[in-house]
């Protein structure tokens, strides 16, 4: 599924993108906006019960929508950017224009470099099988280290709050 790839016009992909990005990221909108009213029973609302999400509710109440527009340029953080607007229950007013630029600037992002990395990946392996798994294993341990790291410490800040008083110099935003 490459849009380098597809036999469209060029506007007509990031057309199809911004549309496929839009739906999507407005689906999650809505869904944080009908957790927040009535999800003390539903599983979902788990992910709106951790660090990364009460880190997007603190961005967005610093912020506000220019963090939903820059989200886009995020992998992972975007889902609960978007919930934390929904949940924080964001006027449509500043969301629409904010989700409408973050949906310009992703489309354009995945319509143009998007892929090269598994482009790159490709001549890697056409190369050599070898070296690409070695790139791979080597990216997946970097990737669950820093994984580990940051739950770690997580963890020791969770402690280190709960027991001791914040210092004013502190910031709250990390």
């Amino acid at each position: 599924m490459n849009p380098l790839e597809w036999d469209m016009p060029k506007l007509l992909i990031y057309a199809t993108l911004f549309c496929i990005v839009f739906s999507r990221a407005s689906a999650t909108y809505a869904l944080g906006r009908g957790l927040i009213a009535g999800a003390s029973r539903v599983k979902a609302t788990a992910k709106m019960q951790g660090e990364r999400y009460r880190q997007a509710c603190r961005l967005i109440a610093r912020y506000g929508a220019p963090v939903v527009s820059l989200c886009f340029l995020t992998v992972g953080f975007q889902t609960m950017v978007l919930l934390a607007s929904g949940g924080l229950r964001m006027p449509l007013r500043k969301f629409l224009p904010a989700l409408a630029a973050g949906s310009i600037m992703w489309s354009a992002l995945y319509g143009t470099v998007g892929f090269v990395g598994f482009h790159a990946l490709r001549v890697v392996w056409e190369f050599s099988p070898l070296l690409c798994s070695l790139v791979l294993c080597a990216l997946v341990a970097g990737l669950t280290g820093y994984v580990l790291y940051r739950r770690i410490r997580s963890r020791e800040t969770s402690v280190g709050e709960a027991g001791d008083a914040r210092s004013v110099n502190e910031p709250v935003i990390k």
